[in-house]
């Protein structure tokens, strides 16, 4: 063997390992994150994270849903379409849906968004879903600042357009099963983190 030849990285079991290089981490890039929020656990988790001046980030954009059962596969897709960077669902605790499977249905359409995104060629990272108590605020900053940073590490959603607000067209494409919301749901500012 020359010098010169390549040695393809070997796993424990004699498998090539693909080595794809690692993009840059752009330090000035703000991804933008919309949450569709479950009005009984996750919103109240997010005003109570606000509440106990907790620090996430502030690019955090919720829309407040009576259930993540309420959300379907295209607003999901919509919200990447428009252009949102990453998108999660938060809801009740498994079991405890207050609608009783309505958190498990949005579990199943939150997997199947993943598929059909990397179908497409979009990174399925970019879509998740959580399951959080109303009393768990420091879960709410916690996972903001998790799935920012996963967000950062992608980098841009590919198929963002100038001058589209994800969030609007999220809202939109939900008609009438987003909650309006409310006029100060938190004390928090951006600095102590917020829930808008």
């Amino acid at each position: 063997m020359a010098d010169t030849d390549v040695k393809t990285p070997v796993a424990e079991d004699g498998e090539a390992v693909d080595e794809a290089p690692k993009k840059p981490i752009d330090p000035d890039f703000e991804p933008e994150i919309i949450v569709f929020a479950c009005h009984y656990c996750a919103y109240a988790a997010a005003d109570l994270a606000g509440s106990m001046r907790l620090q996430y980030p502030s690019n955090i954009r919720m829309i407040k849903l009576p259930c993540t059962g309420k959300l379907e596969v295209i607003h999901l897709l919509k919200a990447i379409e428009a252009g949102a960077d990453g998108v999660y669902a938060a809801g009740c605790l498994e079991g405890e849906c207050h609608y009783l499977k309505g958190n498990l249905w949005a579990r199943k359409r939150v997997n199947h968004v993943k598929d059909l995104l990397a179908e497409v060629g979009i990174e399925p990272e970019r879509v998740e879903m959580y399951n959080m108590s109303s009393a768990q605020g420091a879960e709410f900053a916690r996972v903001a600042t998790e799935f920012t940073e996963r967000i950062k590490a992608l980098g841009p959603n590919p198929v963002k357009r100038a001058g589209v607000d994800a969030h609007a067209a999220a809202r939109e494409a939900l008609g009438g099963a987003a909650m309006p919301d409310d006029p100060a749901p938190s004390a928090a500012t951006s600095e102590e983190g917020h829930a808008e």
